[in-house]
């Protein structure tokens, strides 16, 4: 892929079982967002700290974001109306569902409603704990995202077992294109 990657993590940031964690060891040269609090996270904290990566790696970056990270790139694409060349949004999850951990995850409520700048694709589980078929849909109805069911395969995280996940991969390529 010739263009600059930024994987933007859920809370507890993707540990190393974790799709986003290995596609970036197949990649060394793509970034990964750099946050003070992996665990305890306020929204204009995040949003901050991906406008500050982005403005260093320019316009033709790839997000590649899961979970709280997909709510993170909503809210920035909603305050900064700034370009990107794509979004891989995956496992959008839902701040009002009883599962969000709400004690350490602060201010992603209201979920943005504009259309995001930029390409972007939802990715959802049709099982997701975190957020339902129904919200990832009205996430990208709202985002003007391709929305993209990925089966029943929970918070598509390292408990998926779903290794290199290469259908999210294949996604992400056309993204890129």
């Amino acid at each position: 892929m010739n263009h600059p990657v930024l994987i933007v993590p859920g809370i507890g940031n993707s540990g190393p079982a974790h799709w986003q964690s290995r596609w970036q060891a197949a990649h060394p040269e793509w970034q990964r967002l750099q946050v003070a609090d992996w665990d305890h996270v306020q929204c204009e904290d995040w949003v901050a700290a991906l406008d500050s990566q982005l403005a260093m790696l320019g316009s033709d970056t790839l997000l590649v974001a899961h979970s709280l990270g997909c709510l993170t790139v909503a809210h920035w694409g909603a305050l900064h109306m700034l370009p990107v060349r794509g979004a891989l949004l995956v496992a959008v999850p839902d701040p009002t569902a009883p599962a969000f951990p709400a004690a350490s995850a602060r201010g992603f409520s209201p979920l943005p409603s504009t259309r995001l700048p930029f390409p972007s694709v939802v990715v959802a589980s049709s099982n997701d704990p975190y957020g339902s078929a129904s919200h990832a849909a009205t996430c990208a109805a709202a985002w003007g995202s391709e929305l993209v069911d990925a089966g029943p395969h929970g918070h598509l995280n390292a408990d998926s077992a779903l290794g290199d996940w290469e259908q999210g991969y294949r996604l992400l390529e056309k993204l890129a294109r």
